[in-house]
């Protein structure tokens, strides 16, 4: 059985989930008619404390969805340099939105410091783009924002005028992680964008959630992109179940992150970093990336190899798989 720790999008349905989508009833939602995608909205919105929510495809079209609603053309938006709406969604706020993004450089944890994001917001001039929205990712490369810290940098955009998106891809994760509810992972953002096709297992979709107001701009623009579905409960019944049965259970992939990490760091010659979910990296020699990536293929193990190796646990990796990947990487380097 292939082993695949490539990301925690490749996970598959489970039978009961493809129960749930088999039996879900279903409406045109266009027309705001369809019964489980109109459940998924309301239990989303509740689950994280808005008032509203909406389904879409994927967390690329629910992050710009935000970056439409919150800024004009000609606005701009504050993100991190590592940040997936600014580095890997294909510059879609700048090429459908004429939005400009200001990147700003990430601090070893994931987040943007207080006073890096004070000194990009621009002067009330016209000489400027109007800076409108702080966008912050949580987690960011496997790493959990302090609390803390999302506290005061809300706080601070809030201060200075500006609206808050989270790319909460993997809040699950982080709410996990720091054993907080849902609500209080996201305090402080007026939107967040949630992925239920990573870690929580579902085939495909996002939901974005916020105020009433928002969300309806929200649908208007997910129309336009072409994001408006018919009989969506099928895939929405799969997202329904994921956020019923398949959040707490993210602490399994994390512990395994770290069972993982753990037996890697005794190699000789490949530094790991210490995970905080279910992400972490292990710097290989490049010297050694070839026959790594030979040794692992031949044992049915899937990985994006590169000198930073990026390695993400999931639902359908067990322990025990897990303990043959460590044994591969094992062998390979005694050899």
């Amino acid at each position: 059985m292939t082993i695949d720790l490539r990301s925690d999008t490749v996970t598959q349905p489970s039978a009961a989930m493809r129960d749930a989508m088999a039996s879900a009833p279903v409406g045109d939602d266009v027309y705001g008619d369809d019964p489980t995608v109109n459940r998924l909205q309301e239990h989303a919105a509740e689950l994280f404390g808005y008032e509203a929510a909406l389904f879409a495809p994927s967390g690329t079209q629910t992050n710009l969805i935000a970056l439409l609603a919150h800024c004009g053309r000609g606005d701009e938006y504050l993100v991190g340099q590592e940040a997936h709406t600014f580095r890997y969604e294909g510059g879609g706020a700048a090429v459908l939105g004429s939005i400009q993004p200001q990147p700003i450089a990430n601090q070893p944890d994931g987040s943007l410091a207080l006073a890096d994001i004070a000194a990009q917001i621009k002067p009330h001039d016209f000489h400027f783009a109007r800076t409108r929205l702080l966008a912050l990712e949580n987690t960011i490369g496997g790493r959990v924002l302090p609390r803390e810290y999302v506290k005061a940098a809300t706080a601070l955009a809030h201060e200075r005028g500006l609206a808050t998106h989270l790319d909460g891809a993997r809040a699950c994760n982080a709410a996990v992680a720091q054993g907080v509810s849902l609500c209080d992972a996201v305090a402080g953002f007026d939107s967040v964008s949630v992925c239920l096709s990573k870690g929580l297992g579902a085939p495909v979709g996002s939901v974005l959630c916020g105020s009433r107001a928002f969300i309806e701009e929200g649908k208007r623009w997910r129309k336009m992109l072409g994001g408006g579905m018919r009989q969506a409960g099928i895939v929405a019944a799969a997202g329904l179940y994921a956020l019923q049965h398949n959040v707490e259970r993210l602490a399994e992939d994390h512990a395994n992150a770290a069972f993982l990490a753990a037996e890697l760091a005794k190699i000789d010659g490949l530094a790991v970093s210490s995970p905080q979910t279910n992400i972490f990296y292990v710097d290989v020699p490049a010297a050694h990336c070839a026959g790594l990536a030979q040794a692992l293929a031949a044992a049915d193990i899937r990985v994006s190899m590169a000198p930073r190796l990026r390695l993400v646990t999931h639902l359908d990796v067990t322990r025990a798989q897990l303990r043959t990947v460590a044994d591969v990487f094992s062998t390979y380097f005694q050899q």
